[in-house]
């Protein structure tokens, strides 16, 4: 039992010097983005919630790498999956809220997944050619379904 402990708290204290240090830090311009993109999912008129979904899957794909962003998008997933009433989805966003930090810190995300419960929870999926430039990760499929505009502040490219 005293073993588990000691590997426990190890285990914890390394997902917190790698989710805090400045090398598993968010880089700005991602950052950027990702702000955006969840100001944009708050700020959409309250009846369009395609847009909202929209707004935190681009959200969920530019946080993938860094466990507190990728845990903050599933929230906001959350949160919309209730006020749509949506129970199916909910209870998905429950598991990945607790999956999502993890899945980070040990780099074992599905890139461009969109995090919703309908994507499944470890498919990869193509990923928005605006993002991929953003992410640096030129050399993985296009997804145009998601491509948008820039955003405000000219975070995106």
């Amino acid at each position: 039992m005293a073993n588990l402990m000691i590997l426990t708290k190890r285990c914890v204290r390394t997902c917190v010097n790698t989710c805090t240090s400045r090398a598993g830090a968010m880089p700005g311009a991602a950052r950027e983005a990702f702000e955006a993109e969840l100001a944009r999912a708050r700020s959409a008129a309250p009846e369009d919630t395609a847009a909202m979904w929209t707004a935190l899957e681009r959200a969920h794909i530019l946080s993938q790498a860094w466990a507190w962003p990728h845990t903050r998008a599933h929230w906001h997933m959350f949160r919309l999956a209730v006020r749509c009433r949506d129970r199916a989805e909910a209870v998905g966003q429950v598991v990945r809220i607790l999956l999502a930090g993890a899945g980070s810190v040990s780099g074992r995300v599905p890139y461009g997944n969109t995090g919703r419960t309908s994507a499944g929870l470890s498919t990869p999926m193509p990923i928005p050619q605006d993002l991929r430039l953003l992410l640096g990760r030129t050399e993985l499929p296009v997804e145009p379904a998601l491509a948008q505009g820039p955003v405000e502040g000219g975070a995106r490219q």
